[in-house]
């Protein structure tokens, strides 16, 4: 087993993070993207504590 392998629950919190700052920058209303932050930032801390990312 390959212990520098990142956890694929890592690397999905790590691109709900990155799509979080994504929606900030949006061509959308300010709700609409603060909505959209807060969803994926929302997956991204579910995924970091029950997926077990570290």
């Amino acid at each position: 087993m390959h212990y520098l392998a990142i956890n694929p629950s890592k690397k999905r919190a790590a691109a709900h993070r990155k799509m979080a700052l994504n929606a900030l920058h949006a061509d959308s209303s300010l709700s609409v993207r603060l909505a959209r932050y807060n969803a994926h930032m929302q997956k991204a801390r579910a995924l970091e504590t029950s997926g077990g990312a570290q």
